[in-house]
């Protein structure tokens, strides 16, 4: 029992991580420009197909992977260009509106090309196998690879922020665009360099959970929905909140889909313990939003109104 507990706290992380790496990038957006981007689900999908037909092109998970955050960057850069510059002084509504039409514009461009069947990704061979954990479980390799890539993403990510130029005028722009326009920063670029960093970061989290899950049409969609919960938990523009939000709602819902069936089968059957244990878990990640909000409504590290 232990053994297997531990393997759900290791899914439960895995899990977290890779929703860090959506919401990173969606706080980033969000917190630098303002601007409510529904299509970041869009470059998480571009990214897992770029890594999968790269990947069943060249034999080569490793430039897959290159390839995703190469397509996914592009994609940010051409969005950016061509329509959010746009939309940075409308309302949100317009944002909501326009992002939304991107949506199924790249589900059926990405239907028109690759088809509605579909594609899969080979775990790498110097990744495939397993460890044995304390207990006697196996656990896959590639799973805590997974982790520790998320983990060093993020020790970059706060490096970037914190340390570097580019990241002084990242904090700049969230806190006064206007002045740091003024002091000569060309802030279109700025926006763009910024847009094109989440869109690859959906893309990476798209090509590693493509190696878990089947690549389709429309696989961002239900991420997207979870990445908010977590930005909202963490805090708008708080990279620190997203990790921690992330994290704290992976483990909600992979240990709610563990725990809860188990508690329900001491008092009915087994399948209905099952189903009925998957509906409340699907639920508790919202009660713990509501509850985050009822206690800090800006979130558990956004900036005080």
């Amino acid at each position: 029992m232990f053994s297997l507990f531990l393997e759900q706290m290791l899914n439960g992380f895995q899990s977290g991580v890779m929703l860090f790496l959506m919401a990173s990038g969606l706080t980033l957006v969000f917190g630098v420009m303002g601007l409510i981007n529904l299509a970041h689900g869009s470059l998480y999908m571009v990214g897992a197909f770029a890594c999968a037909v790269v990947a069943a092109w060249t034999g080569s998970f490793w430039l897959g992977l290159v390839a995703s955050l190469m397509a996914a960057a592009l994609a940010g850069v051409l969005v950016e260009i061509l329509v959010i510059r746009r939309l940075y002084r409308r309302d949100h509504l317009d944002q909501v509106l326009a992002t939304f039409a991107l949506i199924l514009i790249f589900s059926e461009g990405t239907r028109w090309i690759f088809g509605s069947f579909p594609l899969f990704l080979n775990v790498p061979d110097l990744l495939a196998g397993t460890v044995i954990l304390p207990g006697g479980a196996q656990y896959p390799i590639f799973r805590l690879a997974i982790i520790a890539a998320g983990l060093l993403v993020a020790a970059g990510l706060f490096l970037l922020i914190g340390k570097t130029r580019l990241g002084t005028r990242i904090r700049a722009g969230e806190a006064d665009r206007e002045m740091i326009a003024a002091l000569g920063i060309n802030i279109d670029r700025l926006y763009t360099v910024v847009f094109a960093l989440g869109a690859a970061l959906a893309g990476l989290a798209g090509a590693f959970v493509g190696t878990t899950q089947s690549v389709q049409v429309g696989m961002g969609e239900p991420v997207l929905i979870l990445a908010f919960v977590v930005i909202v938990i963490g805090g708008i523009g708080s990279i620190k909140g997203a990790l921690i939000g992330s994290i704290l709602v992976g483990f909600t819902d992979t240990m709610g889909r563990f725990l809860l069936p188990l508690a329900l089968s001491t008092v009915t059957d087994a399948s209905s313990a099952t189903s009925i244990g998957s509906a409340l878990a699907s639920m508790l990640i919202y009660i713990l939003m509501a509850l985050v909000l009822f206690l800090r409504p800006s979130g558990l590290f956004g900036a005080k109104a």
